[in-house]
């Protein structure tokens, strides 16, 4: 499976990491590499979690565009 990811940096510049198509699915790094490794695992475990918890996998999610 393939998911969109956000990617982040907060004001102490740790990497926010988050899947928008499952909800809660967020995680951290100190770099970009280490949140992104980290974001894999979360959407493993995340969906683990759904799936016994009888939840749909994801969430619809979709990209509109706005004018400016």
């Amino acid at each position: 499976m393939k998911f969109s990811v956000t990617i982040d940096r907060d004001e102490d510049g740790i990497w926010i990491v988050e899947c928008p198509s499952i909800p809660g699915c967020v995680t951290q790094g100190k770099t970009k590499n280490e949140a992104l490794a980290n974001i894999e695992e979360a959407i493993q475990l995340c969906l683990e979690v759904r799936a016994e918890q009888g939840y749909p996998l994801t969430i619809e999610t979709k990209q509109i565009e706005i004018a400016a």
